[in-house]
């Protein structure tokens, strides 16, 4: 097989509701840009990045000329062909790699009849489990799904277990003061005594705020906490005072922060993501480093569609050491480019595909349906908060929201909806 052409698609997709998180929010919808490889045989492997509410589509397409007549199943070869470290630090292409490279495996898979967890080494489980995942929303267009309150949040909490089976409960925090969201944190645990809790404030605390936060959860049913403040050494120092395990997504993201965190222990548990860290394949060699130094691992979630969540799923059914359920936003979805529509959760975790490549397909009029969305709406900036014009966080924060302030309802442009 030889790489024949390129090509690059930007959707949009609607959710539920508008997410906050501390740098922003995730305005209504997702924007992801699905790429498209075809091989000379007539294949086609699809691949899938996002970008912070933006496209990445002109990116996408200048790789053309690196791609075309290369054989996709040289996959280290894109590691420096596409984002060579020197280069890298002029045109930063890691998570383009990624997209690429999902490509690239779903080609060898379809090539040779064979699901991409049988490249990556064989599945040693069917099914991988997730958290549910829970954030601060703003009302849609119509005044529903807010999620403010403590009340309110476990009423969503509880509509989502009941749905989908979780177990395991995750809240993205640093929204409201810390004071605040730890009521909230300590309603999920009075609500679900039996089930385990994450909380990630995106690392918004400062290191005192995060012993404090750390020191008045430690009766909790915890899974870890996530990212309580950003950096290495500030989550070293948190970690010296709790008996929390502490988990990153941010500031162990490559190889690196990782021989980094080995030498010196900051953090045990990391979660990999297929995009930040180039690939599925990265993600093993980080999880093998993990294995080594019995540092835990879990898998991230950047905001996907079901080309990346099929990443994940592969990602999940080889590394013998995934020893926390993996994270997702794709319950947070109203629907998905893929053929057969969302997957669907069983008791809180989803089968791994067993059809050649991926083993998911577009749904061609999916994509022009939310490719026409994309063009109505554009794209949106990640790191602003639809909600307080004007704002923008410090790190470590102290403008938080005001959590007693009921907000209007959102719509999927971003403006307010007037009642």
């Amino acid at each position: 097989m030889r790489i024949a052409d390129l090509r690059a698609t930007t959707v949009t997709v609607p959710l539920e509701a508008s997410l906050r998180h501390s740098n922003g929010a995730h305005w209504g919808r997702f924007v992801r840009t699905i790429i498209e490889i075809e091989s000379d045989n007539g294949l086609v492997g699809i691949g899938e990045m996002g970008g912070g509410g933006q496209s990445a589509e002109a990116a996408v397409v200048s790789l053309r000329d690196y791609l075309v007549g290369h054989d996709p199943a040289r996959t280290e070869v894109l590691r420096f062909m596409l984002a060579n470290p020197t280069a890298s630090l002029y045109n930063n292409r890691t998570q383009l790699l990624a997209a690429v490279e999902f490509a690239c495996l779903d080609l060898q898979g379809q090539h040779l009849g064979v699901p991409v967890h049988v490249l990556l080494g064989g599945k040693i489980r069917e099914r991988i489990p997730f958290a549910s995942y829970l954030f601060f929303r703003y009302p849609d267009a119509s005044g529903k799904g807010e999620v403010r309150t403590a009340e309110q949040l476990v009423a969503h909490a509880r509509a989502l277990k009941d749905k989908h089976g979780f177990t395991i409960h995750k809240l993205k925090g640093g929204v409201f003061p810390p004071d605040y969201e730890l009521e909230c944190y300590r309603a999920l645990a009075e609500a679900f005594p039996k089930d385990r809790l994450r909380y990630d404030p995106n690392g918004a605390l400062s290191v005192e705020e995060g012993i404090r936060f750390a020191k008045a959860i430690e009766s909790v049913n915890n899974d870890y906490l996530e990212d309580p403040a950003f950096g290495l050494n500030g989550l070293r120092r948190i970690r010296e005072k709790t008996s929390i395990p502490i988990a990153t997504n941010t500031v162990v993201v490559n190889f690196e922060q990782l021989a980094t965190t080995v030498r010196d222990p900051a953090v045990d548990v990391v979660l990999l993501d297929t995009t930040f860290w180039g690939g599925i394949r990265a993600c093993i060699r980080a999880a093998a480093v993990c294995e080594t130094f019995q540092i835990g691992v879990a898998v991230h979630s950047s905001g996907e569609l079901g080309i990346q969540l099929a990443s994940m799923l592969h990602l999940g059914a080889v590394v013998p050491n995934l020893t926390f359920a993996a994270d997702a936003h794709y319950h947070h979805l109203l629907d998905d480019v893929i053929e057969g529509g969302r997957m669907t959760y069983h008791d809180g975790a989803i089968t791994a595909p067993d059809t050649p490549g991926l083993g998911v397909r577009l749904d061609e009029a999916k994509v022009r349906k939310y490719a026409d969305l994309y063009q109505e709406l554009g794209g949106y900036p990640y790191d602003r908060d639809p909600g307080r014009p004007g704002w923008f966080p410090l790190l470590p924060n102290s403008d938080f929201a005001d959590p007693t302030v009921t907000q209007l309802p959102l719509t999927s442009h971003g403006r307010h909806e007037p009642r």
